[in-house]
């Protein structure tokens, strides 16, 4: 671990002034931001400190329809669907808000073999999943790369009834060196995820008090590292209610915007967990700085503004209503039906956390979240295509930014809907689904590619499969 930057890219005293100066802010600022905002240039880090001092509820409301016109404009009414994969629970490091640090002895390690990750991506398929974000704990004896790039080979070779198969995998791993990422670049994978957990350095300490983990600049600057040794897209995220919320928001923009200032590409993702209680894990059952369900809208409905291009992840920490209330304020992925347990998806479901990385508060099945999410008026989508089109990167963020992404969002989301009505939807979803397809075939703005769309959709219909712009 010797590499090391010399540019500093969290500036904590920066953060404090800004937090200061920004204060009890007026109407007549907020509006001012909030119209900046609406030319979808994202946000500095003034404006942001501004909005994260908003209180009354007439400005939040503002804040909220704010980012769902965002949201909408860049990426349409589509929201991605994924399924987390844990592979194992080993892990060396000591964080005092997961269930899979070492000085858990009451938790079953597992570390699966490839015949069971075969059968977990297999259950995984019969949901109507198309992609994963596969995870493991940080301990190189029992779970080594060499191990994890098996797996990643094993996921792309399963097969469900339907002969359905994974068509990505991002991956959420401990931070890699430059001569790993050298041979992860040529890996078929989307995303790679590291979260800070906090930016805060004194925090940080406390709450990783040994393992690899320990080192806060190794894995702060990870990101830098795989942006310069091949990679394309990269996901960040805070654990919030580690530390204060506004200092976190404003760290992970200067995160974003150091990458995009050295690269070209800021985050391609941004997740926005919240601690959830998990089996002997001290700063999972008393939270240090509790983030309620209105600050965590704050937070949601912000980044989406100040950071417009990215993809915005929601897990099913959070409940169902909460979830869906969120869709309106800037998420854009979801997973459903998940697990954090290894071998989870072939057990029958147990609310009981004590062998899962953290508690789940949506324990609804796939099925039901899309249902609910077609209801909603919004479009489930297990879209690819971006990653099979080489749209990743610089290239992805020259359609994301100025909202041309969506021309191929809205399409794609509706091909991967119907394959999902023909393959795994009961008959309700079903009714729901074609009428929402057909509904939304008439805001592709496209004459060309509306046509495209309702070819491929009748092509879906006949028993063809994987048909994207």
């Amino acid at each position: 671990m010797q590499e090391k930057l010399n540019v500093e890219i969290i500036n904590e005293n920066k953060i404090y002034e800004l937090l200061s100066k920004s204060a009890q802010p007026s109407k007549e600022q907020i509006n001012e931001i909030i119209t900046k905002a609406l030319e979808m240039q994202g946000l500095n880090l003034l404006d942001v400190s501004v909005l994260l001092n908003i209180e009354r509820k007439e400005d939040l409301e503002l804040l909220y329809q704010t980012a769902r016109t965002i949201k909408d404009t860049i990426y349409g009414k589509r929201l991605v669907l994924f399924a987390p994969l844990y592979i194992s629970n080993y892990c060396s490091n000591n964080c005092l808000y997961c269930g899979f640090r070492i000085d858990n002895k009451e938790i079953d390690r597992i570390t699966l073999t490839l015949p069971r990750i075969k059968e977990e991506t297999e259950a995984i398929l019969e949901q109507g999943h198309k992609r994963v974000l596969m995870l493991m704990g940080e301990e190189h004896k029992n779970c080594d790369l060499d191990y994890f790039y098996k797996a990643i080979d094993t996921v792309y070779s399963a097969k469900d009834s339907k002969g359905s198969q994974i068509r990505r995998i991002n991956i959420e791993i401990q931070p890699l060196s430059s001569e790993e990422f050298q041979i992860l670049k040529d890996i078929k994978i989307g995303t790679y995820t590291v979260f800070q957990e906090t930016y805060h350095r004194a925090t940080y300490k406390t709450m990783h008090p040994k393992g690899p983990k320990s080192n806060y600049d190794w894995r702060l600057q990870v990101m830098d590292r795989a942006l310069s040794n091949g990679m394309h897209d990269v996901g960040i995220g805070t654990l919030f209610g580690l530390y204060d919320y506004k200092f976190e928001v404003l760290a992970m923009i200067m995160h974003a915007e150091h990458l995009d200032k050295e690269y070209g590409c800021g985050p391609h993702t941004i997740s926005v967990p919240r601690i959830k209680p998990a089996s002997n894990a001290p700063a999972s059952l008393n939270i240090p700085h509790n983030v309620s369900d209105e600050d965590f809208k704050k937070i949601v409905s912000i980044l989406r503004i100040a950071v417009p291009y990215t993809g915005m992840i929601l897990s099913t920490r959070e409940p169902a209503w909460l979830r869906s209330e969120l869709f309106n304020m800037g998420i854009s992925q979801i997973s459903a039906g998940s697990r954090t347990n290894p071998g989870g998806y072939k057990q029958a479901f147990n609310d009981d956390y004590d062998d899962s990385q953290f508690s789940l508060n949506d324990c609804r099945s796939s099925g039901e979240v899309i249902q609910s999410v077609i209801k909603q008026g919004f479009i489930p989508s297990f879209c690819t295509a971006c990653y099979r089109l080489g749209r990743v990167g610089q290239d992805f963020m020259d359609l994301a930014k100025p909202g041309l992404i969506k021309l191929f969002c809205l399409p794609n989301a509706l091909t991967t809907l119907k394959e999902y009505i023909v393959d795994y939807a009961d008959e309700q979803t079903k009714l729901l689904g074609k009428e929402l397809i057909q509904k939304e075939l008439n805001e592709i703005p496209s004459d060309k590619i509306r046509e495209k769309t309702i070819e491929y959709l009748q092509k879906i219909s006949q028993g063809q499969h994987d048909l994207y712009f």
